[in-house]
């Protein structure tokens, strides 16, 4: 404390009282602790993940807490804990497939990571697209086409690996993977050099509406897969709809939802996890703007996390907020 802050003279401090005192001394501990620097394990630039990165970093900035969040630019959900793995980030966002994937070390992780979830924030949407006016109009209709099948080290990857699987395009009837993330998936699409492209995000999301402003797209209805892919990969897959009017839908199309965790290294201090869940609360609305519309971040909601434990820090605070 400086005494520029000395307007608690010692008068005032003998009136607080032994309980008062005490809760001074600590603010002004805290105020001169050292900031703690969790650097953020993202998604590629111009994606939603990392606009939800760059909002967050924000929102801890001007929230007063001895933190600082750097967002880490990557290829996102399976990149991303890898690096948790590595120790080269302490937080990162991910799809809960990926992530229960992670913490029982299968599929593409070769042991399981020491990853605890924060929170569930928000749902992505499959958007399985292909040109209106083209010959496809199902999914087994891409049987020996190219198709633009997320970025190597993306969730969406792993997502579009399962879904092409159950529907029975492999061996002999495999499509054609083109490993592009989403503006690359959109450019090619535009071109022709693929006949569709498999994205996993919000809704809208912004790089499709505007691609749906320039090519008449079609959406294929995935809601016919969500049982397979519960039956073969487990519960994390949920049947959701993208709705009339986005995108220039004229009627709501069936698909798969999946969740979206904010996790944390387990090593990450409890407080520390508690103070950035308190800013999370409190700006979710400005952290999910650009990321997808109409969703609420509430309590019952965040817990569901599957089969990704609660980090403690996580657990402390939703008791002491929410009871």
């Amino acid at each position: 404390m400086t005494s520029a802050d000395a307007g608690i003279d010692r008068r005032s401090l003998l009136g607080l009282g032994v309980g008062g005192l005490a809760a001074v001394l600590a603010g002004c501990a805290a105020e001169s602790g050292p900031v703690r620097r969790l650097r953020f394990a993202t998604g590629p630039q111009g994606g939603p993940y990392h606009a939800l990165g760059r909002a967050l970093a924000e929102a801890v900035r001007a929230s007063g807490h001895r933190l600082e969040v750097v967002p880490v630019g990557t290829s996102a959900s399976v990149d991303n804990l890898r690096r948790i793995d590595r120790g080269s980030v302490e937080l990162a966002l991910a799809m809960a497939d990926v992530a229960e994937d992670a913490v029982h070390g299968r599929a593409e992780f070769s042991r399981p990571v020491p990853v605890r979830a924060l929170a569930r924030v928000y749902v992505n949407y499959t958007h399985f697209v292909v040109p209106a006016h083209g010959p496809v109009r199902t999914v087994r209709a891409l049987a020996g086409r190219p198709v633009a099948a997320g970025a190597s080290g993306s969730g969406v990857q792993v997502l579009a690996r399962r879904l092409l699987t159950v529907a029975g395009l492999t061996g002999d009837r495999a499509v054609h993977e083109r490993q592009l993330g989403l503006a690359e998936s959109g450019r090619a699409l535009r071109a022709g050099t693929v006949d569709a492209l498999i994205w996993s995000g919000g809704v809208p999301t912004p790089a499709l509406s505007e691609l749906a402003r320039t090519v008449p797209l079609r959406f294929l209805p995935l809601d016919g897969f969500v049982g397979p892919l519960r039956e073969r990969y487990g519960p994390v897959y949920s049947a959701v709809t993208l709705p009339a009017g986005v995108y220039g839908l004229r009627e709501p199309v069936g698909t798969i939802g999946v969740g979206n965790y904010l996790v944390a290294r387990a090593d990450v201090p409890e407080g520390a996890v508690r103070e950035l869940l308190e800013v999370v609360f409190d700006r979710w609305r400005d952290l999910l703007r650009d990321v997808t519309a109409g969703a609420r971040l509430e309590p019952r909601f965040a817990i569901s996390t599957g089969g990704v434990p609660l980090h403690p820090g996580a657990v402390a605070y939703y008791r002491s907020a929410y009871g």
